[in-house]
């Protein structure tokens, strides 16, 4: 979404105007990833789609961005005739560039050593209460199902002071919530010889006057220190929210996706993490149907899954990916048993959502007002500080008077397994 909102910024700057309407636009940017097999159909999809206004619409010039462009790009330019130009993510601020001219190209690979700054244009794409923050680009772990490292390149950390000044920004600009991404947030700074940049730039996002919230997410298992965790407890703005991919639980197949840990090891971080951080939301992911998993991996990770109780959950299946080392694995689960899998957890995760919501039932939250559902205007939604926007639920406001884009007390009526219900007070 940043590098999305970096591109838009630029073509502002450069007198672009900008369509809702496909079929209007004259250039067309698709933005893409290639991280997954669902990722990489969707993306393909989008730039056919993009592709079809040459003859339907009023389009003249197709770019294709994104990670998708940076490793397929010969194979875009060659499969798909009607693409005109392919921006990698290293080249993302050079896109003004590729619109001056009338010929079919590629922008120059470059090594992935880019990273946006303060000073890059941004366009939000989010509504205005909220917006995005990436900290660092790149990631160093070898996990042998993930192809980042090779798209992305080595990880790579903004220093504090420019963040804080691109914060500083979006807060005078009216956003009051702001997410912090990454590929491993809990790195952040490592790389510039500063191992606690993370818990110190918590805390100076703290004394940002009107910043109400924010949050972290991607913290790598590892190395989420007492000191990150002792920072998010003690700063009131920063919500009790983590994001912790943990992929699995089974330590045979976590040493194959080359992550370490196991079951053990991963309750222990779950409680310190309760510990230190009271009435926390914590999200994980998960991927069944690594190669190796068999019917008691899978039970061990749904036993956790079960025991753990986690807020928020995401399940997906393995895709085996091109250039990394658990390519070479095969891929001899059935695309039936995955989807079962993941079918299985999503209904034990539904369960534990429902009870968790449930502790919620009359408690006065505080909400960010977003939108109008999109079902009837009877409802607006909006999100309390343990929903991170996009991936959880929502508090659907039935009653009261809710503003869009402020921040207001909600009573919680109803709880459901991934939305609330409430009344504005």
């Amino acid at each position: 979404m940043v590098d999305s909102e970096v591109m838009l910024g630029h073509l502002r700057l450069g007198g672009y105007d900008f369509t809702t309407r496909i079929e209007e636009a004259e250039i067309l940017v698709v933005n893409t990833c290639g991280f997954i097999d669902s990722a990489k159909e969707e993306s393909i999809q989008a730039i056919l789609e993009a592709a079809s206004m040459k003859q339907y619409g009023n389009c003249r010039k197709l770019v294709v961005a994104g990670c998708l462009a940076k490793r397929y790009r010969p194979q875009l330019l060659d499969e798909i005739p009607e693409i005109d130009a392919v921006v990698g993510i290293g080249e993302i601020e050079r896109i003004i560039e590729i619109f001056s001219t009338d010929e079919k190209s590629a922008m120059p690979e470059t090594a992935p050593t880019y990273i946006y700054s303060e000073a890059s244009p941004r366009f939000l794409t989010t509504h205005p209460g909220t917006a995005y923050i990436k900290i660092s680009e790149g990631c160093n772990h070898v996990c042998s199902f993930c192809a980042i490292p090779a798209i992305r390149g080595m990880h790579r950390s903004r220093t504090i002071a420019d963040i804080l000044k691109e914060a500083r920004r979006l807060v005078e600009s009216g956003v009051m919530e702001i997410n912090l991404v990454g590929q491993d947030t809990t790195v952040f700074g490592r790389d510039l010889g500063h191992a606690d940049d993370l818990e110190l730039l918590i805390r100076e996002l703290g004394k940002i006057d009107g910043l109400r919230w924010f949050r972290v997410h991607y913290a790598h298992p590892n190395r989420l220190s007492d000191g990150i965790l002792n920072a998010i407890a003690e700063t009131p703005n920063c919500c009790r929210y983590l994001d912790i991919p943990l992929q699995h639980v089974h330590s045979g197949i976590l040493k194959s996706m080359a992550r370490g840990g196991n079951r053990a090891m991963f309750t222990d971080l779950i409680k310190r993490i309760r510990s230190k951080v009271t009435d926390v939301f914590i999200r994980s992911n998960f991927i069944v149907g690594f190669p190796g998993e068999d019917v008691a991996a899978f039970n061990e990770l749904k036993s956790f899954v079960a025991d753990v109780g986690f807020d928020h959950v995401g399940v997906f299946t393995y895709s085996a990916e091109e250039g990394t080392p658990a390519f070479n694995m095969g891929d001899s689960i059935q695309k039936r048993t995955k989807e079962r899998r993941v079918r299985i957890l999503m209904e034990l995760q539904h369960e534990i959502s429902k009870k968790n919501n449930q502790t919620l039932i009359g408690k006065k939250l505080e909400v960010l007002v977003e939108a109008v559902h999109e079902e009837t205007d009877m409802i607006i939604k909006g999100r309390h500080r343990g929903q991170a926007p996009d991936i959880d639920g929502n508090v659907l406001i039935v009653g009261g008077e809710p503003e869009l884009y402020t921040i207001q007390n909600v009573r919680i009526t109803e709880a459901h397994a991934y939305d609330l219900v409430g009344v504005v007070e």
